[in-house]
């Protein structure tokens, strides 16, 4: 009986221990350890300083206007998302979004003007940042992330990358990461964002 017992109690620490980890690692990852020296450019020509955004929750998505394929899927999704959070009146004041080229030799503001024009954004007030900079920020910044959001253009002009989003609350915190393209959960990213804000 004794036996059974301590196995038993084996058993509920290990998987305690286990949901700790699992809690501590991919539900509450932590700081978003966002460098807050990095400034970019938004597409209609002006700064934004990585260290002092706004104290509101943020999807942050990496992107260029050229992909064929994940790119442009996802931030139509992201736009589907901002009509929900629109109708609940949240989106601006209490969540905003920033989408981040990954390829700033070719996506000037002008084009990134362009592009986030095809998303309803006409201008930096509207809550969703269209980004650019200098590609050696860019890419500390996403190194920085967890999991690391990585890129590299191996010569074709075509830039292989990970397929991450980011949520972090008005704090800084990681909360949760979004996968990229299809699989994006819209009902799933705006109950997240409803527990965060509300």
């Amino acid at each position: 009986m004794k036996k059974r017992y301590y196995i038993i109690s084996l058993v509920v620490i290990l998987l305690g221990i286990g949901l700790g980890i699992f809690y501590l690692k991919v539900i509450r990852p932590g700081n978003a350890n966002i460098p807050d020296d990095i400034v970019l450019e938004t597409a209609f020509g002006n700064e934004y300083h990585m260290g002092e955004m706004n104290k509101t929750a943020k999807i942050i998505e990496f992107m260029y206007t050229h992909c064929p394929d994940v790119c442009p899927v996802t931030t139509l999704e992201l736009s589907k998302l901002r009509n929900k959070l629109e109708d609940e009146g949240i989106f601006g004041e209490k969540v905003e979004f920033l989408t981040i080229t990954v390829d700033p030799e070719r996506d000037t503001p002008e084009v990134l003007r362009d592009y986030a024009g095809r998303f309803q954004v006409t201008s930096d007030d509207d809550g969703w940042y269209f980004l650019t900079g200098d590609e050696e920020d860019i890419a500390r910044l996403g190194e920085n992330l967890r999991p690391p959001f990585m890129f590299r253009d191996p010569g074709s002009g075509e830039i292989i990358h990970s397929t991450w989003m980011y949520f972090i609350d008005g704090d800084g915190n990681l909360l949760e990461n979004f996968v990229m393209g299809d699989d994006f959960d819209i009902d799933r990213a705006y109950k997240r964002i409803e527990r965060t804000v509300r």
